[in-house]
């Protein structure tokens, strides 16, 4: 599996808060949400319950989309990471490694009892106005294609 550039990384290490999209329905939704990033899982974590609105829908389409951005009122510092990704509830061992990873980030959460989630990232598109006005750097996930389905030839 190809990795997101360094900085794109970097970037989204240096942040916890995030804006996660969901839709059912033809109905959009966007929530904030306190997030650690797992690197080798190439993966966002964050928690929530089951009954908010955000995911109630996830629920029903488990396509998301969301973003992370450095609030700036200078142009050339704009910085931000908008991504895609598969929504799901870890179990087992993803289970235990993504609470260890929140729990580490966010020792408070120990207090609180909700229900982890974990985005599998899926498309990052980093845009850094500190590499020049406008300069993106993109990342998606390679598919996995299944060696024995072959296209017949015509």
């Amino acid at each position: 599996m190809s990795l997101p550039d360094k900085r794109i990384v970097e970037f989204i290490n240096e942040h916890h808060v995030l804006t996660l999209a969901t839709s059912h329905d033809e109905e959009p939704y966007c929530a904030n949400c306190f997030y650690v990033y797992m690197e080798e899982e190439n993966s966002l974590v964050f928690t929530s319950d089951y009954d908010t609105k955000h995911i109630m829908q996830a629920s029903h389409n488990i396509y998301v989309a969301g973003s992370i951005v450095l609030e700036s009122n200078v142009v050339g510092k704009i910085q931000g990471v908008q991504f895609q990704g598969i929504i799901s509830e870890p179990q087992g061992d993803s289970l235990n490694k993504a609470r260890t990873a929140y729990l580490k980030r966010f020792p408070v959460a120990t207090l609180m009892k909700t229900t982890l989630w974990v985005v599998d990232l899926t498309f990052l598109k980093f845009t850094d106005n500190n590499l020049g006005f406008g300069k993106k750097l993109t990342w998606e996930k390679e598919l996995i294609v299944n060696p024995f389905f072959t296209r017949k030839e015509e």
